[in-house]
């Protein structure tokens, strides 16, 4: 198997006692800090009306990111198409490709990203929803090429500006919907472990199964997103996986917030369905040493046979994140100039 590329996806997560805009300097800091290391892509998320994250906007915070680094790729993790127009979303990246060639990567979902209501907003004035989000895939990838759109009464319509190199294109999920859309339209694929640990290998295999090349992309392309905490101890490292299990109990609960502290995680008052529902969820964790998480990732690698792990390490103090981004290049032998 070829050797494992990292990557990064940052959510912007809000700390307890922290800011959105602590948050959203923390990814900047973070994304130069990953590119000196060697990691290949920096992806943000999307989320909205969110207590946990601060990332509302990819396109925006890109720019920043994009201007605070010099190659390594950034992208969006993705784009929730179903909220937008796919003309506006194509010129946005069609703009950053323009202004940062060569190193721009559109991925998009199907998620809200939101709750109900919030989704409403975003979608305000506009009766077209998730139903249509095919039909916006195929034309914002239309737009994007320079090709005609699948929407008829588009297909006068130019995005601009015009670029000589495309940015990738990318398609994430943790569906078989997802899966399939990326197959039969011969779309890179990014499989999202951290959402559904269970089945991700089967999508993976789902996607190959049924790709059909395309002009973008001739043979299958995945890569997996993946939560990782890499600590130098294993003691240390279950410390830290308790912040996200106790932050996951509230946002299912309906409470979101920010990301505990492990101090403020170990005075939780867990309930007995509560310690069963997380000691099934460390079963797919993949959280430790160095040497452990390493041997962890080639293994989930070669079950979804892919060459690139995307990586999300959120956890309460900054500088033990950037730690943990880290020990991983350390354990992976990273070079700066390999992407």
């Amino acid at each position: 198997m070829a050797r494992v590329r990292l990557s990064v996806l940052d959510q912007s997560p809000i700390r307890s006692g922290g800011t959105a805009a602590q948050a959203l300097t923390e990814s900047i800091e973070l994304a130069r800090h990953v590119e000196q290391l060697g990691y290949s892509r920096f992806w943000v998320a999307e989320h909205h009306g969110s207590a946990s994250f601060a990332g509302c906007s990819p396109e925006v915070l890109l720019a920043r990111i994009a201007a605070e680094t010099r190659s390594i790729r950034v992208g969006s993790g993705g784009v929730m198409l179903m909220h937008y127009s796919p003309y506006k979303v194509a010129e946005n990246f069609l703009l950053l490709q323009t202004l940062y060639p060569g190193r721009v990567d559109l991925g998009v979902g199907r998620a809200p990203g939101s709750d109900g209501l919030t989704a409403q907003a975003l979608a305000y004035g506009s009766p077209i929803g998730v139903d249509y989000f095919l039909n916006k895939l195929q034309d914002l990838r239309a737009f994007v090429s320079g090709e005609r759109p699948a929407t008829a009464s588009f297909s006068r319509v130019k995005a601009t500006p015009r670029v000589s190199e495309l940015p990738e294109f990318w398609l994430l999920g943790s569906s078989e919907q997802s899966a399939l859309y990326a197959a039969e339209l011969g779309m890179r694929y990014s499989v999202a472990h951290f959402l559904n640990p269970r089945e991700s290998h089967e999508l993976a295999g789902l996607y190959r199964r049924n790709f059909r090349p395309s002009r973008e992309c001739s043979e299958p392309c995945v890569n997996v997103g993946v939560f990782v905490l890499c600590a130098q101890t294993e003691e240390e490292a279950e410390d830290l996986a308790l912040t996200r299990d106790v932050w996951r109990l509230g946002l299912e609960r309906g409470e979101p917030g920010p990301l505990p502290s492990v101090e403020e995680a170990k005075a939780y008052v867990f309930s007995d369905e509560e310690v069963a529902l997380i000691r099934q969820r460390r079963k797919h964790a993949i959280c430790g040493t160095p040497e452990r998480v390493r041997e962890r990732l080639q293994t989930l690698a070669q079950q979804h046979e892919a060459d690139e792990l995307v990586v999300i390490s959120n956890c309460h103090d900054f500088a033990v994140r950037r730690r943990s981004y880290s020990l991983l290049a350390q354990a992976f032998n990273l070079e700066a100039g390999y992407r």
